[in-house]
């Protein structure tokens, strides 16, 4: 697993990229804490265990991927 950094909020998670389409993603710290999106939501009564992705954490992994900071496996 490799480090990704959160372009919008800083926040740091691990991530692996098996293929294009799967990502897995290991929060370092409480999500619901860390990321505003995730907050926003728990705040409307969702649990962090049924969201699925944080839309700027995704733009970061996808950023990552393109600049070859995180490799995909299959490529």
């Amino acid at each position: 697993m490799r480090p990704v950094e959160c372009a919008t909020c800083g926040n740091q998670v691990l991530c692996e990229k098996f293929s294009r389409a799967h990502t897995s993603v290991q929060w370092t710290a409480d999500a619901a804490v860390v990321c505003a999106e995730f907050r926003d939501r728990v705040g409307e009564g969702a649990t962090t265990a049924r969201i699925r992705t944080c839309r700027a954490l995704r733009s970061s992994i996808e950023r990552a991927v393109d600049d070859g900071t995180l490799e995909v496996a299959d490529a």
